[in-house]
């Protein structure tokens, strides 16, 4: 099997190369994104295999049938860079990672709450110049506080069991809510502890300290975060979003952070990410007036979406990625298929 490899970062030979040898595949490795002019580098491959940012859309879809390409492998969880109506119309097999590392992104999301409620990322820039005042870095414990955590799948789930051990009192929206956590079962309360409770998206904005992200990005919750939801929320919340940039209309929080809406704001994805996201543009003048004016708030986090990022999450993803391939090359049924 030939696999063409889109969006290529060192880090990922290190990890899918090996795995790529022992189940005898050829990787040709591009550091272009996919999309509908950089397709036509996939011909003579069976699959291509792409991460969050690349583009499959109607056209590039085209292009890539158009070039004998049979499978699209996500090595990620969410699809909604991909067009799978024009995926299903050209035959082409959609396969993806559901989970590699739930915790690492559940983790990542506690440190972005850490770090803007205690004003770390200020700190450190503060010592590094010696200056050792504390004036506007004040916080406030956690402890006894609300968190709403919307989306309980397992990168959910798993930020419901890290934030146990801070005592908070925990909201939790889902459309599909876990049934034993609803009845509080032993079990349930054994991994979340007793303060956990399903309630409505009005009651997560309303009554929340902190408000954590952890859904996929669908037509229906796309800018979840508006200026309607925002209005809702309590003066001083804190908001986290690990999951999607799309989730957040930026413009109503750029709006909200200039009023002084939020006491912190993390953000590991941001809604226009591609062209900027995981490449060096330290040397470049930035044109998207959002983002620069995301950072120059004090009080906000933004990262470049490394959350997942950790050995285990790299290794998990890049043999599940493989094994998904290897699977339909040989015709087998697969349990991260997308489509058909």
């Amino acid at each position: 099997m030939k696999i063409a490899f889109y969006d290529t970062k060192p880090y990922d030979k290190i990890w899918f190369e090996p795995i790529a040898k022992e189940k005898g595949f050829d990787i040709l490795f591009l550091e272009e994104k996919l999309n509908n002019k950089t397709a036509v580098f996939a011909r003579g491959c069976d699959a291509v295999c792409i991460f969050v940012n690349d583009t499959a859309d109607a056209n590039t879809i085209a292009e890539l049938s158009n070039v004998g390409v049979r499978a699209i492998l996500l090595r990620c969880a969410g699809f909604n860079n991909v067009d799978l109506k024009k995926a299903k119309e050209q035959e082409i097999t959609v396969l993806r990672v559901p989970s590699y590392s739930p915790r690492a992104i559940a983790e990542y999301a506690l440190g972005l709450i850490l770090a803007v409620n205690r004003k770390i990322h200020r700190a450190y820039v503060r010592t590094r110049d010696f200056n050792y005042s504390i004036n506007g870095l004040m916080g406030c414990d956690l402890y006894g506080k609300t968190i709403g955590i919307v989306g309980t799948g397992k990168i959910g789930q798993a930020m419901m069991s890290v934030v146990r051990g801070l005592d908070m009192r925990v909201l939790l929206y889902d459309p599909y809510p876990l049934e034993d956590v609803i009845k509080k079962t032993p079990e349930a309360i054994e991994r979340f502890g007793r303060n956990t409770t399903y309630v409505d998206l009005d009651t997560i904005f309303q009554e929340s300290d902190v408000i954590s992200l952890h859904c996929p990005l669908t037509k229906d919750n796309q800018h979840l975060i508006n200026k309607e939801t925002i209005a809702q929320m309590k003066d001083g919340v804190i908001l986290v979003n690990t999951s999607r940039g799309a989730l957040v209309n930026t413009q109503d929080l750029l709006v909200a952070l200039a009023d002084g809406k939020f006491g912190g704001v993390g953000l590991d994805v941001y809604e226009e990410e591609e062209a900027y996201f995981f490449e060096d543009r330290s040397d470049e003048i930035i044109s998207d007036a959002d983002l620069v004016r995301l950072t120059s708030y004090r009080n906000v986090i933004l990262t470049s979406h490394q959350a997942f990022f950790t050995k285990e999450a790299m290794q998990a993803i890049a043999m599940t990625t493989l094994n998904n391939a290897e699977q339909f090359i040989q015709g087998q049924t697969c349990e991260n298929i997308v489509l058909p």
